[in-house]
């Protein structure tokens, strides 16, 4: 039988936590274009990962305000890089897509990041990469799997 530090463990979990932040901070800086805001790159991000979302996931998952939202898509838009999609098979529900502007503009930012990751893992050996992709895995399924925000 395996004895737990539930404590311990949570502790653990909040450091790692801010150590994702920190890195996400330190691999995703200066990546952004100059002609969007920091809050609009989080929303072209987000949209890039996802694909298509409602306004409403992503004023969820960004903690900002249904009205916000819908202001920062509009701007977007007008930029020429997501556009709402009318979903066919029921036209009250609109999404939000990016243009293929939107699209490249994304795609330059994730191959900085991407360069900036292999620089911290390139030196890794193949065994430790496979060890590291299974805990991205075990974490996703076990802790970051969708849900409801608390």
């Amino acid at each position: 039988m395996i004895l737990l530090d539930k404590a311990l463990l949570f502790q653990k979990f909040v450091k790692f936590t801010t150590s994702v932040h920190q890195l996400t901070h330190e691999i995703t800086m200066g990546v952004r274009e100059d002609t969007i805001t920091p809050l609009q790159y989080s929303i072209l991000e987000y949209v890039a990962v996802t694909g298509l979302v409602t306004p409403s996931q992503i004023s969820d998952c960004l903690y900002i305000s249904l009205p916000n939202t819908s202001r920062e898509i509009k701007k977007l838009a007008q930029k020429g890089l997501c556009e709402k999609y009318t979903a066919p098979e029921d036209r009250r529900m609109q999404y939000i897509r990016l243009t293929d502007q939107g699209e490249v503009m994304m795609n330059k930012a994730f191959a900085t990041i991407e360069a900036r990751f292999w620089e911290r893992a390139g030196h890794m050996s193949a065994e430790e990469l496979a060890e590291i992709e299974q805990a991205i895995e075990l974490l996703k399924s076990k802790v970051f799997h969708d849900r409801q925000p608390l």
